[in-house]
């Protein structure tokens, strides 16, 4: 699935591969970091303990649907698909469909990309994304590889995300409408709602021969170099400010950040920083497993207490959905247990392979990461049902706006 360039061999090729980077210069104004309130005590709690409530198997919340092989073009691709667009429509999320066709090592395929978005009108976004497709074998037994950490546990990390952000998302975006955002020193909320969430589900991730450039991350290839070429109309904000990170602004200009999921929901995770631009977002993520565990929000297994590494690698270690959006000038996140589970692209990449403690865990660190980051925080106490003020909390009057 994946390729590690960690061969003394392959060096010149990691530099050829950066010397296609785009300036650095290009890529940190995107992922600039931002003004980050970190979320109190009890919002902490509350985000934590809110719906969808924690899992109790590896057949609860949305997982039991994804558990199932699932390459491109199966049946049980379309039905993955349709059972992830019909979480979204419940939810009132925009989605986007990209299907397209492309030539594979075994003929013509279809391939559809699957993009939700909660406020489509947002200038800026944070995407957080990982593929939904299983690796395709030919013959049995190999063909029953489900993919358990690759990707199915992701995925159902992403939508228990969409579940449990939907109602901040819901609040902020009533308050604004109704000119009653939150003012407090140093956080204003107007200008917090222009970012939103964008969840992207991506189809033909897996090579289904050898790892290569042109038989790997199909979906991702494709859709960055759509987007690359879907410039914004001359009235988006991005177009209209000093701040545009190129002369002709594309929908990859609204991307902050891209923050890819692959290979989680087991024991012992180890995550490490690739890109030196979202080093503050990797410790962000950090940050937020570090104060859920000594809340005790979260199970902790034995030994498992440190998943976030403090080192810091370089780009081009790791082929992954990332990449063509990197080359174009998306900063990233790349969250991915290195080395990877040794269960990887075995039949053993089962749900005998996950933990729930460990999938519990990764739901809440994602809840509260993607919270801090827009600056949303719930809006009433899972106990009493009534607000949980923050300190210096005022309310944008519509006087104000």
């Amino acid at each position: 699935m994946l390729f590690l360039l960690s061969s003394p061999v392959l060096f010149p090729l990691i530099l050829h591969f950066l010397s296609l980077l785009p300036p650095t210069s290009a890529r940190q104004d995107r992922s600039a970091p931002r003004d980050i309130h970190a979320l109190s005590a009890d919002h902490l709690r509350y985000l934590a303990e809110a719906d969808p409530p924690e899992w109790e198997g590896t057949v609860e919340g949305h997982l039991g649907k994804l558990l199932i092989p699932r390459p491109v073009g199966s049946k049980n691709s379309t039905l993955v698909q349709n059972y992830i667009s019909s979480v979204f429509k419940r939810l009132g999320w925009h989605e986007e469909q990209n299907p397209f066709k492309s030539e594979t090592p075994i003929g013509e395929l279809d391939f559809t990309n699957l993009i939700y978005t909660f406020d489509p009108d947002a200038p800026r976004k944070i995407i957080i994304a990982a593929h939904f497709d299983s690796k395709y074998f030919p013959d049995y037994p190999a063909n029953q590889f489900i993919g358990a950490t690759d990707s199915a546990a992701p995925c159902s990390f992403m939508l228990d995300l969409a579940e449990a952000m939907t109602p901040l998302l819901q609040s902020r975006r009533d308050r604004l409408r109704n000119g009653t955002g939150i003012l407090r020193d140093g956080f204003d909320e107007e200008d917090a709602g222009e970012t939103t969430l964008q969840l992207l589900f991506l189809d033909g991730e897996e090579a289904f021969k050898d790892w290569t450039n042109t038989d790997s991350i199909y979906g991702a290839r494709h859709l960055a170099h759509k987007w690359s070429e879907s410039f914004l109309p001359p009235t988006h904000p991005l177009s209209l400010s000093a701040r545009r990170f190129d002369p002709t602004p594309s929908v990859l200009s609204t991307i902050d950040v891209l923050v890819l999921l692959d290979l989680l929901g087991h024991r012992s995770p180890r995550i490490h920083s690739y890109y030196r631009e979202t080093d503050w977002l990797h410790g962000l993520m950090s940050s937020a497993d570090k104060r859920l565990r000594e809340a005790g929000l979260v199970e902790v297994e034995s030994g498992e207490e440190g998943w976030f590494s403090e080192n810091r690698y370089g780009p081009g270690m790791i082929g992954d959905d990332h990449v063509p959006f990197n080359q174009r000038g998306v900063s990233v996140l790349h969250v991915i247990s290195n080395p990877f589970p040794n269960v990887w692209h075995s039949l053993g990449d089962d749900a005998s392979a996950l933990s729930v403690p460990a999938m519990n865990r990764w739901n809440k660190i994602l809840r509260v990461f993607t919270a801090e980051y827009l600056g949303l925080a719930p809006e009433s106490s899972a106990s009493s049902g009534k607000r949980i003020p923050e300190d210096g909390e005022a309310r944008r009057s519509a006087d104000e706006l």
